[in-house]
């Protein structure tokens, strides 16, 4: 991005406003981090998402708690902590600095107290940008993502973007746009005044 620095990034001003351009960040290799905007997105359309049978059926019968907000930092570690990662330290220090802005919340899944599972994103307007997920027990992450889905329908959010198509986020209706279209639904998402 020209004129700012990769530090100068990582501000919480800059980083919301790169976020709310579409762009979101990555740490490569080295440690270095990059912003990336797709010629196209992924993205869970909520009034047309799918609820599989097999995930419905698990957590009506588990007895799992979610809780909201209760422990983003530790969830964004344990999305971190996997072989090959894109979330630095850096990259961690910077998203506590926009939890002091409010713009950073997590989903939590917890078994007996337990955590094992959860997600993170980044929220501006009506739009939440999935970011990570991790799971330590089969479903935990699934479960997360379900919670969420139900929380920013509740929350009249218009928008949850996942960034890339996998096999595990097209199960639950995740379909990939042109970026161009993505942008005017940021644009609707934005005039928004939802809060998660």
């Amino acid at each position: 991005m020209k004129g700012f620095n990769n530090q100068d990034l990582l501000k919480p001003e800059n980083m919301i406003r790169l976020y709310a351009r579409g762009a979101f960040p990555m740490a490569n290799e080295s440690g270095e981090i990059n912003w990336y905007l797709p010629e196209e997105r992924a993205i869970i359309p909520l009034d047309n998402y799918n609820y599989p049978r097999s995930l419905r059926k698990f957590i009506e019968q588990s007895k799992l708690q979610y809780r909201f907000d209760s422990d983003t930092v530790e969830v964004i570690r344990q999305c971190a902590d996997r072989e090959e990662t894109w979330i630095s330290e850096k990259l961690i220090n910077a998203y506590k600095g926009l939890m002091d802005y409010d713009f950073i919340h997590s989903v939590e899944v917890y078994e007996s107290d337990e955590l094992i599972g959860g997600l993170y994103g980044v929220a501006i307007g009506g739009a939440f940008f999935g970011e990570s997920m991790f799971s330590k027990k089969s479903q935990a992450s699934k479960a997360a993502l379900m919670m969420l889905i139900e929380r920013l329908i509740r929350k009249r959010f218009a928008i949850l973007d996942v960034q890339f198509m996998t096999d595990h986020l097209r199960m639950f209706g995740a379909v990939k746009i042109p970026f161009g279209e993505f942008e005017k639904m940021l644009e609707d998402a934005y005039k928004r005044k939802s809060e998660f």
